[in-house]
């Protein structure tokens, strides 16, 4: 390992949990008092480790800290060292429970709402001894955490580049359409996407596969989608449709409890598109524990709601 271009020996993490309450609360009064430090100690600190990088982090004035660019830098970057050593000291003490590994999933909301809570459940009694540690992210974005290394599992609906990867089949679902009780789409014949161009539509946020899908079938139909609502889960999509604010796609599994709790109405779509292939993906180094719950994820399981 190649030696570091800084005196380790000058950073301690009280000083960079301190550097980062400052940048978050923008006192070093109440920064020192969360740390358990005098204000001097905590003063000196801070000087400290000013030193230690060769950048001034905080401009200092009467009301108070204001972070520089330097700053906002050690603030990412700080918080991250923080919440890595909070991830080592938490692994540590499941180990001692009896936890051998932690496999980090990201995944996106139509696998979330539809599939993988059963699926997580089942894996977790079949192998006590590992934790999954999920986290919801659009499809991009579980692609680029795989990529990245912040993930070891994703689970995601097809379309992102996944070169590099290894990527199998998960589940099929179905995007239907949800309108409010009294909308003039009301039917249960299947209609086209491009026949509800005319109306506002509500959907998820940037990156999200259900939006990029929305978005690809209004172009290649020479429309533009009348975007009115952009929110980041399907409950929300439900509320919006069901204040009249727009009308939506979501994933049929996850769509019909909404439409019975909120009273709306559901249609089915004869696009192709509509009919999407989730994928599940991990790195092509990845060790044989996440190969392995990747491949129980793979495999259909009986606990699972049918796609």
């Amino acid at each position: 390992m190649a030696q570091p271009r800084y005196n380790l020996a000058r950073f301690d993490f009280v000083s960079i949990r301190l550097a980062v309450l400052c940048a978050q609360t923008g006192s070093l009064t109440t920064a020192a008092r969360q740390c358990n430090l005098v204000l001097p100690a905590a003063s000196r600190r801070l000087k400290e480790l000013e030193a230690a990088t060769g950048c001034l982090l905080f401009e200092r004035h009467s009301r108070g800290l204001a972070m520089t660019a330097a700053g906002r830098i050690f603030m990412r970057r700080g918080l991250a060292l923080l919440q890595e050593m909070d991830g080592l000291v938490s692994e540590l003490s499941d180990l001692q429970k009896g936890v051998a590994r932690h496999v980090r999933l990201f995944a996106g909301t139509a696998a979330i709402n539809q599939f993988l809570p059963p699926l997580m459940a089942e894996y977790t009694h079949l192998h006590p001894e590992v934790q999954i540690d999920l986290e919801e992210q659009v499809s991009e974005h579980v692609v680029q955490a795989l990529r990245e290394g912040r993930a070891d599992v994703g689970v995601f609906v097809e379309g992102p580049d996944t070169d590099g990867l290894e990527v199998k089949d998960f589940r099929q679902d179905e995007l239907v359409l949800i309108l409010p009780k009294r909308h003039a789409l009301v039917g249960k014949s299947a209609l086209t996407f491009a026949d509800a161009l005319d109306e506002s539509w509500v959907s998820l946020n940037p990156g999200a596969a259900l939006l990029q899908q929305q978005q690809s079938a209004a172009m290649a139909a020479g429309r533009t989608l009348k975007l009115r609502m952009q929110v980041r889960s399907f409950d929300a999509v439900g509320h919006m449709v069901a204040s009249g604010l727009g009308i939506a796609l979501l994933p049929k599994l996850a769509a019909l409890p909404i439409v019975r709790a909120m009273q709306l109405s559901w249609r089915p779509l004869k696009d192709e598109w509509a009919f999407r292939q989730l994928k599940v993906g991990i790195r092509k180094e990845a060790d044989a524990g996440v190969t392995d719950f990747r491949d129980f994820l793979h495999t259909p399981s009986q606990n699972a709601k049918a796609a």
